[in-house]
């Protein structure tokens, strides 16, 4: 006698397409069960691209807001604001905490800082209606100063 073909977990399975939230609970529990032959592999692939590209896109997003607060307070003092200390910190932890879960995106810090930069330039420039030319060409903090909770530029 032949062995009973296992019933499928999810009869019939949720399409990614339809609700890609529940497809993604779905896939975790077969895994979970080691049901491989059940799985949606060429989307469950492409939605841990994305989830890998979208922790990138959250720490070049922490980055560049961080920055550009630093520069509207470094530039423009007398407009200094409990707002932009608060965007300030919460930036700052937010990188802590995404650089925590991820050495490898801690490494790639330097390279983030300099591809967020022009645009944290941009930012600043469209809050405070100064020009982009009033601002250094290159982020004038290290890495160690853009992480430091304490450092504010004066």
């Amino acid at each position: 006698m032949g062995l009973a073909k296992e019933k499928p977990l999810y009869d019939p399975p949720t399409d990614y397409e339809d609700d890609d939230y529940l497809w993604l609970y779905e896939q975790i529990e077969l895994l979970r069960l080691k049901r491989i032959n059940e799985i949606d592999l060429p989307n469950l692939i492409r939605e841990l691209e994305d989830m890998g590209s979208e922790k990138l896109h959250a720490l070049e997003s922490a980055y560049r807001l961080l920055i550009a607060h630093l520069l509207k307070w470094a530039f423009q003092p007398s407009k200094r604001s409990t707002s932009w200390r608060v965007t300030i910190g919460r930036e700052r932890d937010n990188i802590q905490s995404r650089e925590a879960d991820s050495k490898t995106l801690a490494r790639q810090a330097g390279q983030i800082v300099d591809r967020v930069y022009r645009r944290s330039v941009r930012e600043a420039s469209d809050e405070t209606g100064l020009p982009k030319s009033a601002f250094p060409a290159e982020c004038p903090w290290t890495l160690d100063q853009l992480r430091d909770e304490d450092f504010l530029p004066e």
